[in-house]
């Protein structure tokens, strides 16, 4: 019998949780812990790590999971090989849900770079106003340049004092809109961004903000990652798992 394990964290595997209720799979939805308020799912939900690849493989046959979904976020990398590794061991078949990555266009200010510390070598050395959109666990790196004010966007409040002598946390949760990304950059005299190459829809109106008001992008590229069959939609995902996509409005 198939029982599916979908590893989520992102809108799109919200989506797929919602598809696969309304098919009436059997399926769980499991949360990695790192946002202390997660959204609801329609299906069962486990929350925290499974202890690394071993961990997953257990789980996997433990709960007799046959299909495996990776919809975490395309920077989760150490996830995303875990699962590929798991499912080697278990025999469970695994495809990762996962947005075609941005394209920049050609009246785009981005710098590409591959990693953390790049991103951090090529803003500027002079005073800036900078948008940190990467998410809370990577911003320790950029206290190299503390001459900088920092914007922050987190979807919880930071549990305690963050590792930037000048920066400011707007609490809230996407997907957010080409008019408000506008309007917080105005407001907040945003002259850098530093942003990491998501794909999808969901967060891409702060790029198309930056475009509009001529911003440098830094723009961090995916990791890389071992091969995996892939979708980029919850319908594809619906067809490898032998049922049609019953999306709700």
């Amino acid at each position: 019998m198939m029982r599916a394990l979908i590893l989520g964290g992102t809108s799109d595997a919200n989506v797929l949780a919602d598809a696969a209720a309304r098919a009436g799979l059997n399926a769980v939805y499991s949360y990695g812990g790192r946002t202390r308020a997660p959204a609801n799912q329609p299906l069962p939900t486990r929350i925290g790590g499974f202890g690394g690849a071993s961990g997953l493989a257990e789980y996997l046959r433990r709960e007799r999971i046959t299909h495996v979904i990776d919809a975490t976020h395309p920077f989760a990398a150490e996830m995303s090989r875990n699962a590929v590794a798991a499912c080697a061991t278990s025999g469970a078949q695994l495809i990762a849900l996962e947005r075609a990555p941005w394209a920049k266009a050609h009246d785009e200010s981005w710098i590409e770079v591959a990693d953390i510390s790049s991103a951090v070598a090529v803003l500027p050395d002079e005073h800036a106003q900078v948008f940190l959109a990467i998410g809370r666990q990577h911003i320790a790196p950029f206290g190299a340049k503390p001459q900088h004010a920092y914007t922050l966007r987190f979807v919880d409040p930071p549990a305690g004092p963050l590792p930037l002598p000048d920066a400011d946390v707007i609490v809230s949760r996407g997907p957010f809109t080409l008019a408000g990304e506008l309007e917080m950059m105005r407001s907040r005299g945003i002259e850098w961004i530093v942003a990491r190459n998501s794909g999808g829809t969901g967060a891409r109106a702060k790029i198309d903000a930056a475009r509009e008001l001529g911003l440098p992008v830094v723009m961090l590229s995916r990791p890389q990652l071992p091969d995996r069959p892939r979708a980029e939609s919850v319908a594809e995902v619906m067809e490898w798992l032998g049922h049609r996509a019953c999306l709700g409005a």
